[in-house]
């Protein structure tokens, strides 16, 4: 039975702040301060034991290689004698964020398949050499020949992001929808990463309908203020579209398509005087993973818990709730370490509606599993790192040594 599923990246044992995310305020802020690694990987699995309470499918995937001397190689260089910004490069553990890791479209939309395209993520030197590991791991979890096609991903320069810039409108997850592809132009100081060349080849890949797609521009604004992926200005769960006023560049434009397209479309617009761009940024609002809960009980946002602590988006939320529409429920989580470095709930999860039993059932939650996941982050994982850890042979010892005790527990070693 075609169901939604959502993957989450553990956290790696080399999370560290190193603001390497130019455009992304939250990293950028926390730039150089000490992480807390353990702390961080025992948040994003509480947040999968919460999913799972709330009788929702829950999958992960692996932290990759850190640091990568594959990598550092290529460049001619290696760990100790690397310039810093290269060997912080070589430790990122930005893989945590699935919703990077692939754009999926489901079975439904496609030829029967559920098509899979890994991101090239090549808009950033930390992220631009995760996308071999990722793909491993995607055909690996994703193998069955009848029911999965797995792209590589698109050649540079068309930078793709994954599904951090897609969107799904359906009845239900298991029908035909219309896939939203969002892309950037310009961004003031920064850069647009998801180029409308990337969103289309995706697009192709995946044998899409004209008719079932449409490519939305993300504004500038949105980008300048910091929205370096469209899922931090809007989110869209079945026939729900929830986005900020000031998301797209031509948003009339872009809803008459929606709903020409897709006439069910339910749009939920947060105007601009009840929530600013910059309180809908701080506190990821939208960065929340917006969910059909079971039992006809309605959907419910899974909100990083800054969104109640910054007042009018609380205010909002509560209002929302209150006029019984299509959003019913609010459940705030704590993430605040994957926060510190700009990634919010819908950040950590990459959503796949197929079938689980065609899925490896290697990379499907229990909650028994995550407990065992959790003794292990507890004894392996760091503690806390500095920055000027990152010079120390100790550390990388450490962390390769905790990766591969995960996957040794979760009988993957072959990703090694």
């Amino acid at each position: 039975m075609l169901q939604e599923i959502n993957f989450d990246g553990i956290i790696g044992p080399s999370h560290n702040y190193a603001g390497l995310s130019l455009g992304n305020i939250a990293s950028s802020t926390h730039a150089g301060e000490p992480s807390f690694p353990r702390q961080a990987a025992l948040q994003g699995i509480a947040k999968m034991r919460h999913n799972i309470a709330l009788g929702l499918a829950q999958g992960f995937f692996m932290p990759l290689e850190r640091p990568n001397k594959a990598w550092l190689e290529s460049l001619g260089t290696q760990i100790a004698a690397a310039e810093p910004h290269i060997r912080a490069a070589s430790y990122s553990a930005s893989s945590m964020w699935a919703a990077n890791a692939a754009t999926i479209s489901p079975a439904p939309d496609t030829d029967g398949k559920c098509h899979i395209t890994v991101a090239n993520l090549q808009t950033m030197p930390h992220r631009s050499h995760e996308w071999p590991d990722t793909l491993a791991q995607l055909r690996l979890a994703f193998a069955d020949p009848d029911h999965f096609t797995v792209h590589t991903p698109v050649p540079p320069p068309f930078g793709d992001e994954g599904a951090a810039n897609h969107m799904r409108l359906c009845t239900k997850h298991d029908s035909a929808g219309v896939e939203i592809f969002v892309y950037g132009k310009s961004g003031g100081p920064f850069p647009a990463r998801q180029h409308v060349e990337a969103s289309k080849a995706v697009a192709r890949k995946h044998g899409l309908s004209e008719t079932r797609i449409i490519f939305a521009e993300q504004s500038e604004q949105a980008i300048a203020a910091g929205a370096f992926h469209n899922d931090v200005v809007a989110v869209a769960n079945e026939q729900v579209l929830f986005a900020h006023e000031q998301a797209f560049a031509d948003r009339e434009g872009f809803y008459a398509e929606v709903k020409r397209k897709f006439p069910e479309a339910e749009i939920i617009t947060v105007p601009a005087d009840k929530v600013s761009l910059a309180d809908a940024i701080k506190s990821y609002l939208f960065n929340a993973q917006l969910v059909t809960l079971p039992d006809n009980g309605g959907m419910a946002l899974i909100l990083p818990s800054e969104a109640q602590e910054t007042g009018a988006v609380w205010a909002y939320l509560n209002d929302l709730v209150a006029g019984n529409g299509a959003i019913r429920k609010l459940y705030p989580v704590d993430v605040r370490q994957s926060m510190a470095n700009g990634g919010g709930p819908a950040c950590l999860r990459l959503r796949v509606v197929a079938d689980p039993a065609h899925i490896d059932p290697r990379f499907m939650a229990t909650p028994e599993k995550l407990d065992s996941i959790a003794r292990l982050v507890e004894e392996y994982w760091p503690e806390t790192i500095e920055p000027d850890q990152l010079t120390n042979p100790a550390l990388a010892e450490t962390v390769q040594t905790a990766r591969r005790k995960l996957l040794q527990a979760c009988d993957l070693a072959q990703l090694a």
